[in-house]
């Protein structure tokens, strides 16, 4: 069968560096509540602040690196990206205090910062503007198959270990490290100057600046589109304070890790056709759809007291990264040339990320001092995403 024209050498490459870095996270991911809650005794708080501080720091360096790496390459950016998230992983595992798991998890983050803008930039020019969805789907699914093989490798490693949380988490460092050398097989190919001045780069599907106005401008419909996203985000807290909201439900270690890996099935077998339809519809009305899930499942899961409706719930949270992670990152890129893509995709997964630390303060502190444990938070999330995806639809109705 002959390959599509869009499922570029290099697509398939970084999904394959995508898949197995995130079968490493999401083996550490689920057991993290586990290990800061339990073992290591700290409050729900400082789950917020140490997913919040990874996430901030993640977002400073996205900004950094991608504008960078439209000057420098990308290549060499993802590849430091992909060894710092190896060494942070193996910082988790021997933390015996909390400050050395946020030690750990901000080299992690810091490691996604320096490679995320500079890959999305990489896959973006790599395939055609008019396939871009489904190249960003494909490259979530990738990487969200990674989330579902992560959990169940937790699980084993409990098993191996006979419950041992710190020796299971090194399991995690293998993964990571074979990521961070798969990097080696991306080939990016850098742009060769035209001579003669009279020949003007063309860039698919995107207009072309004002005379007089330099390339490194983001137009204003990016920044229009920003605007609205990173909103959404301040209510957007760390997932895992929603697994610790399984937990304080009542179900056993093992039952929350499933339940994880039942998000990230979802997530995977609805991240290509979310793409596909972002190619097809208007961006907002696919983001407004998985901002629509994201309202469901977390007033749910505020309200509900157990029972298996926590895992409909949780399958049905599913759906909001499969529905925006991909389709945000290709509504991004093509709303500017490619000179600026990774300036672009720092800016905006830069702030979202920002957002995300604000998110996981106040939902943190809110965990602790409001009845109900997680109830409040969870409903005024969920009121909030209910409010951006009105906003989003409607927007969507328009441009249609």
């Amino acid at each position: 069968m002959r390959r599509p024209p869009w499922l570029s050498r290099t697509l398939v490459v970084l999904t394959l560096v995508s898949l197995t870095q995130d079968a490493a996270s999401e083996l550490l991911y689920p057991l993290l509540p586990l290990l800061l809650t339990g073992v290591l005794a700290a409050p729900p708080v400082v789950l917020g602040l140490v997913e919040g501080a990874a996430e901030v720091t993640a977002g400073l360096s996205r900004y950094v690196a991608g504008r960078w790496s439209d000057r420098r390459g990308r290549t060499v950016f993802i590849g430091a990206g992909y060894g710092l998230a190896a060494v942070g992983k193996a910082v988790v595992a021997a933390a015996t205090v909390w400050p050395v798991v946020l030690v750990g998890r901000v080299v992690d983050r810091l490691g996604k910062g320096v490679r995320s803008a500079p890959r999305d930039a990489l896959i973006a020019a790599s395939v055609p503007p008019e396939a871009l969805g489904r190249a960003f789907g494909f490259h979530r699914a990738g990487d969200s198959l990674g989330a579902v093989v992560g959990p169940l490798l937790g699980l084993l490693a409990l098993a191996a270990t006979d419950g041992d949380l710190h020796r299971a988490l090194w399991w995690a460092v293998v993964p990571a490290t074979l990521s961070a050398l798969l990097v080696l097989l991306v080939r990016e190919r850098r742009p060769v100057p035209v001579p003669g001045p009279s020949v003007v780069p063309v860039v698919p599907a995107v207009a072309p600046p004002a005379v007089g106005r330099p390339v490194s401008v983001l137009p204003q419909r990016f920044w229009r589109v920003i605007a609205v996203l990173v909103l959404f985000a301040v209510v957007n807290f760390p997932d895992t304070l929603v697994l610790l909201r399984v937990m304080e439900l009542g179900f056993s270690t093992t039952q929350v890790v499933l339940a994880y890996v039942l998000f990230n099935t979802v997530y995977t077998l609805g991240s290509y056709p979310a793409g596909r339809l972002a190619d097809a519809l208007p961006p907002a009305v696919v983001y407004g759809a998985g901002l629509v899930a994201f309202a469901v499942a977390y007033t749910g899961l505020g309200l509900v007291d157990g029972g298996p409706g926590v895992f409909v719930l949780v399958a049905v949270y599913g759906l909001f990264p499969a529905f925006t992670d991909g389709v945000g990152k290709a509504w991004v890129s093509s709303l500017v040339p490619d000179a600026v893509r990774g300036r672009a995709q720092g800016v905006f997964q830069g702030l979202t990320s920002g957002a995300v630390l604000v998110a996981g303060l106040w939902a943190g502190l809110l965990w602790d001092l409001g009845p109900g444990q997680g109830v409040v938070p969870l409903v005024v999330s969920g009121g909030l995403a209910a409010t951006c995806a009105a906003g989003l639809l409607a927007r969507g109705r328009m441009a249609a």
